[in-house]
């Protein structure tokens, strides 16, 4: 068995040499740390990124395995790891661990038996892993890897490499900044509009075509709405197509979807708990973004919904033949940069407490004149203006300022 496994891994470990980018994430997986998830959106790149690791070890040293690989159906996580581990292995990763019915009940075990061992694990349906991994808190570190940012993508795209910005820089220095990227490279902010319509996903660089993307795209997410969530939430499988007619009516409403829970739990023909839960679900799956309202009080009910990111919009919009909104593409844009954001009455969003409005060039302080922590994020390349920000710069964000 083992050796039936090291074979398929040398292949797959061959293809990733290809693959020279490396993601800043890759410094966790080389820690210490004895038991690391890596988890994340199908198609964001953990397999490219767990088989990078395995690149430094000998086959006898590491063991690679994925969970959907039908000839270890009949064999069991531990069955596994215990023959590798009696050959003198002491690293296992196991890549889409969700697929294994139990998986954190075995895992356990094995962190808990073999106290030299090195595991690494992977799974799409982060709602698993996130319900299941409760069991494991004191043991495991669970990292999300993200989508690309625009950075990363302009990086992969022309083998470069850009600096990173706290927010607080980019608000201080962006028109030296902006302009001196430009400069540097000319087609930067041209590359903004391709990376909103596909570049998102690492797969961008093997897809030939903006068509071959879209149907990668699509796979993917088919994949959440029938696989993920399903095996996670015992949901009925005719209950399913309340997904699809919320991603429609998301996708066909054009402007940000603004969320009335109580008319669109009877328009889906749900009740407002299951609402909730739903959007809870496609939200944790890579799907949508619900934006709540900046409030004093804690309130878990959603203002707006957005797509997690542009690519998604732009692949639905030419699905359903539906003219795409450039605000709309925008402002999913700006939301995707910040793991903590609000939706504000003074201009469009809240983080911290500055606030952005966000637009195309023409776009006019009105909606936060006079306030000093105000600011437009404008769709151009570069800007004099202290409190006019191009959009793409928030492209630039260090990664452990944003997240998705």
């Amino acid at each position: 068995m083992i050796e039936q496994l090291q074979e398929k891994q040398r292949k797959l470990v061959y293809n990733a040499k290809n693959i020279t980018y490396i993601r800043n994430e890759f410094e966790l997986l080389e820690s210490s740390e004895r038991l690391i998830a890596l988890v994340g959106a199908r198609g964001v790149g953990k397999t490219t990124l767990l088989l990078q690791y395995l690149s430094k070890f000998s086959l006898d040293e590491a063991l690679y395995f994925s969970a959907d690989d039908i000839s270890i159906v009949n064999f069991g996580i531990i069955e596994i790891v215990q023959e590798f581990y009696k050959l003198g292995g002491r690293i296992v990763v196991i890549d889409e661990v969700h697929m294994f019915k139990d998986w954190a009940a075995h895992i356990k075990n094995l962190y808990d038996f073999y106290l030299d061992l090195t595991l690494r694990i992977s799974g799409s349906s982060m709602l698993n892993i996130l319900m299941q991994s409760h069991d494991l808190s004191r043991r495991i570190v669970t990292k999300e890897l993200q989508t690309l940012t625009f950075k990363e993508y302009f990086e992969i795209k022309y083998k470069s490499s850009l600096p990173g910005f706290s927010l607080e820089e980019i608000l201080k220095n962006h028109n030296n900044l902006s302009f001196e990227l430009t400069q540097k490279y000319p087609n930067l902010y041209k590359e903004f509009t391709q990376y909103l319509k596909s570049g998102a996903y690492p797969f961008f660089a093997t897809s030939k075509d903006s068509g071959t993307f879209n149907s990668k795209l699509f796979n993917s997410m088919e994949k959440i709405i029938y696989e993920d969530i399903p095996s996670t939430n015992k949901i009925k499988f005719e209950n399913l197509s309340v997904f699809k007619k919320l991603i429609y009516l998301v996708i066909s409403s054009k402007v940000p979807f603004s969320v009335k829970i109580d008319s669109l739990a009877k328009d889906l023909g749900v009740s407002e708990p299951t609402l909730y839960a739903y959007l809870e679900m496609l939200d944790k799956t890579g799907i949508f973004r619900t934006i709540r309202k900046y409030s004093v009080k804690q309130t878990k009910k959603p203002q707006k919904l957005y797509f997690k990111n542009t690519n998604i919009l732009y692949a639905l919009s030419v699905d359903q033949k539906i003219a795409i909104d450039i605000g709309t593409a925008r402002e999913t844009f700006f939301v995707s940069c910040f793991d903590d954001i609000y939706y504000s009455d003074i201009g469009d969003f809240r983080v911290n407490n500055i606030f952005f409005e966000v637009g195309g060039k023409s776009k006019n302080f009105e909606q936060i004149k006079d306030n000093p922590k105000g600011y437009l994020a404008i769709d151009i390349d570069t800007t004099t203006n202290k409190h006019k920000v191009p959009l793409w710069m928030f492209g630039m964000l260090d990664s452990h300022v944003a997240s998705h």
